[in-house]
């Protein structure tokens, strides 16, 4: 393993490090830089310390374990790969994303998902072992977020107007109880069989990277939230 200790380097020389190295990289005492491993594709990557603002933008298939928190725009349009937060992250994580997955173990910030979207045969996964702030999902096309609210000691899953605009994608929520409401434009139903089953292939992922129990977390009642149209807000804008 190629061990970087990043103290006082800008982005560019990390990327450009990561780049150079063979195998397996660790980077130590990560403080706040920006843009960490952008588009890389062939790398596994361990980060001690906090990373900033889009950690794995535009990431094409490297793997970024992050043993702490991570800011904002983490997986910024990733289109491959996973990235693995031991901790919170901040918000707009997984924005634009079009593949891969992104795994936090503990709480998400606002706008979680915005603008996620299916292309072809991929399809994004943002799984958050907490609890997700405001505008969750707002404008998803697809691709799946999970809440499971783990540790949440009976709080809200997320916070308001989650789906805002959202027109494609599930988002699945480890709960029964629906503490805020949904826009007119989607549905919230229990889930199905069929979803469940979609839902334990992915959380067995989740539960392989955090040491948890699998069968521990399915164990609740799950909510599906679904879009009702693939054009919303349509009437808004069209004479009828």
């Amino acid at each position: 393993m190629t061990v970087i200790d990043v103290s006082g380097l800008d982005h560019k020389t990390i990327n450009e490090s990561l780049r150079r190295a063979d195998g397996e990289c660790a980077l130590l005492h990560c403080c706040g830089q920006r843009f960490i491993a952008a588009g890389m594709s062939d790398k596994k990557i361990t980060i001690e310390g906090i990373p900033g603002n889009a950690l794995g933008a535009y990431l094409n298939g490297a793997s970024i374990v992050v043993n702490s928190n991570a800011q904002d725009q983490t997986g910024d349009t990733m289109n491959e790969g996973v990235i693995v937060i031991h901790g919170d992250v901040g918000d707009a994580a997984g924005y634009a994303m079009r593949g891969g997955r992104i795994f936090v173990r503990g709480n998400a910030g606002y706008r979680a998902g915005i603008h996620m979207k299916a292309y072809g045969a991929k399809s994004p996964a943002v799984v958050i072992g907490g609890r997700a702030g405001s505008f969750l999902g707002e404008y998803q096309a697809g691709g799946v977020i999970v809440v499971l609210g783990l540790g949440s000691d009976g709080q809200a899953l997320v916070g308001d107007f989650p789906c805002t605009g959202m027109h494609g994608g599930k988002l699945y929520l480890r709960t029964d109880r629906l503490t805020v409401p949904f826009p007119n434009q989607v549905t919230a139903r229990p889930a199905s069989e069929e979803d469940l089953d979609e839902l334990r292939k992915l959380l067995a992922e989740y539960c392989d990277q955090f040491g948890l129990v699998l069968d521990e977390v399915m164990n609740a009642p799950f909510t599906v939230v679904t879009p009702d149209s693939q054009n919303p807000y349509r009437r808004m804008y069209v004479a009828n």
